[in-house]
């Protein structure tokens, strides 16, 4: 494992190239056309790319290409640090399989904006309770379900995304840190299995 901090080292091939997964820890900020093109390239030749929360989820806000090389992109925060459930929609995906629904506690519940040819393999729901507050005005999205974890191909490369992880404690679930790991793993495999079929259209069934 090697560790950088800053974002040049997308542009050095040979590293790119001889790298199975990158994990980026990124919120907001720019990246230049050499480093996007640098990381783009890698991971459409194999590389994997994952991360969770903001890290992939709300990065380089001006770069649409990016935004859907991940999937998805961070809108906001309804009601701040909440209590919501997690929901398990693909209980045989290696993934998720074996993982029951789950809590989690004072922490963000993302509300993003998403590519619906995602491999979904997790949701949360937006409880009005949760966060909607008589003196504060809020953008209803009381009842929307939201994708929190997905999977999908980008080129040759896999991209494992999770939206949970405000704080490190989030991974002190069990649950959450199972997935999270065994994203990193699936994602790190683009370059020695064939690829999956992950296009997933929901509005035509």
């Amino acid at each position: 494992v090697t560790v950088y901090d800053n974002l040049d080292v997308y542009t050095d091939k040979d590293i790119m190239d001889n790298t199975d997964l990158i994990i980026q820890i990124w919120t907001m900020g720019k990246i230049t056309k050499a480093q996007f093109d640098g990381l783009e390239s890698a991971i459409i030749s194999g590389t994997g790319f994952s991360g969770w929360h903001g890290g992939i989820g709300d990065a380089f806000r001006d770069n649409l290409r990016y935004q859907f090389m991940v999937g998805g992109q961070f809108i906001f925060h309804p009601g701040g640090k909440i209590d919501y459930g997690i929901n398990i929609i693909d209980r045989t995906d290696p993934i998720t399989k074996d993982i029951s629904d789950f809590n989690l506690k004072h922490t963000e519940q993302y509300y993003m904006l998403i590519d619906p040819n995602t491999k979904v393999l997790a949701v949360s729901k937006f409880v009005k309770e949760r966060y909607e507050k008589p003196e504060k005005k809020e953008i209803r999205v009381t009842g929307s379900v939201m994708p929190v974890v997905w999977k999908k191909n980008y080129g040759k490369g896999r991209i494992f995304y999770s939206s949970i992880g405000h704080f490190m404690t989030d991974f002190d679930v069990p649950e959450v840190l199972k997935m999270q790991m065994r994203g990193f793993a699936w994602a790190s495999e683009g370059k020695y299995h064939e690829k999956e079929e992950l296009i997933n259209p929901i509005y035509m069934k």
